[in-house]
C-alpha cells in the first residue's frame, strides 16, 4: 500500500475492470485484457460528442480514464453528431497485433458488459442512447437505453 489511498484505489479498480474483461474473454492474459479495454474505449470515445466524452470520462477510475483519453485531441474531434463509420473497424485496427482478439464484435460486447457493470446506469443510458442503432445493439441486454 502506498501513502496515497487514491492511487491504491484506482489501481485496485483498474485491476478489477481488467479481471472482468479477462473473465469475459475466457482466458487469463493481462495484456490482451488491457488491449481489449483500450481499443474499445478509444473506439467508443470517438463515437461521442466532445461533451459526452468528458461526462463519460468522469465516470471512469483514474487509470482507466487515462487510457480512455490517451491520444485524443479534442481540437480535431469531429463533433455535432458526426460518427466514425464503423466502431468495430476501429477496434480491429487497434487490436491487429493481438491475434487472440481477432473477433472485434465479441471484444466490444465484453468491454461494454464491463462498462455496464461499473459505470452508473444513468450515464450508460445517456451514452447508449446517443449511439447509432448498430452500436447500441452491441451493449448488454436488457440494454440500458431507457435509463434516465
Amino acid at each position: 500500500m502506498t501513502k496515497l489511498a487514491m492511487l491504491d484505489t484506482t489501481v485496485q479498480k483498474t485491476h478489477e475492470w481488467l479481471r472482468d474483461v479477462k473473465d469475459g474473454l475466457g482466458f487469463d492474459n493481462d495484456r490482451a485484457a488491457y488491449a481489449a479495454l483500450r481499443a474499445t474505449l478509444h473506439a467508443l470515445r470517438d463515437q461521442l460528442a466532445t461533451d459526452q466524452v468528458a461526462q463519460f470520462g468522469a465516470q471512469l477510475p483514474t487509470l482507466v480514464r487515462g487510457v480512455y483519453y490517451e491520444g485524443w485531441n479534442p481540437d480535431s474531434h469531429i463533433d455535432s453528431g458526426s460518427r466514425r463509420p464503423d466502431l468495430l473497424d476501429a477496434v480491429r485496427r487497434e487490436l491487429r497485433e493481438h491475434l487472440e482478439l481477432h473477433d472485434a464484435e465479441r471484444v466490444a460486447r465484453i468491454v461494454f458488459e464491463v462498462l455496464a457493470m461499473h459505470v452508473t446506469l444513468g450515464e450508460i443510458g445517456k451514452i447508449v442512447k446517443s449511439l447509432p442503432r448498430e452500436i447500441r445493439a452491441l451493449w448488454p441486454q436488457p440494454a440500458p437505453q431507457n435509463a434516465q
